[in-house]
């Protein structure tokens, strides 16, 4: 039963980002954990703050208007103290030009008492670099911007 309740909480967690609705997402984090995105995109980087992750949600919002996740798969295993998940996924966003970008990857979270601790975005950077790239050429300067870290 408790992983079946950790799964719906995800599911509405993505709702919440397919809605535009960042903000019902940032106080599932804990005040310390670790945000993680690979690559070499504005989009990369960590972040370990409640601060400094909410620029990074923001940054988001405005880099991938529209962005809509469909969900694959949920995974969860252990118990509420240390709990392990993945959400498998392919994405859509509108690009400057009016087209669709799209990528797929896995979120990997650790949630300890309902707090996410530990959330890593594994995806396709190099086409997420390459969409960045072709943003900042239309002139949309964060597009190009380093990455928000804090660590």
């Amino acid at each position: 039963m408790y992983h079946f309740i950790v799964g719906r909480k995800l599911q509405r967690a993505f709702r919440d980002i397919n809605a535009g609705a960042y903000e019902r997402v940032l106080p599932q984090f804990a005040a310390a954990h670790r945000h993680l995105m690979h690559g070499h995109h504005p989009l990369a980087g960590e972040r370990r703050t409640l601060a400094s992750t909410t620029q990074w949600y923001a940054r988001l919002k405005r880099l991938l208007p529209g962005l809509r996740f469909d969900i694959d798969a949920i995974a969860v295993t252990g118990w509420p103290w240390r709990t392990i998940a993945t959400v498998t996924w392919k994405d859509r966003f509108t690009l400057p030009d009016g087209s669709t970008g799209a990528n797929q990857g896995v979120h990997e979270f650790e949630l300890r008492w309902g707090r996410v601790h530990k959330l890593e975005v594994h995806c396709d950077t190099a086409k997420l670099e390459n969409y960045c790239r072709h943003m900042a050429a239309a002139g949309i300067a964060e597009a190009a911007a380093a990455p928000i870290s804090d660590v």
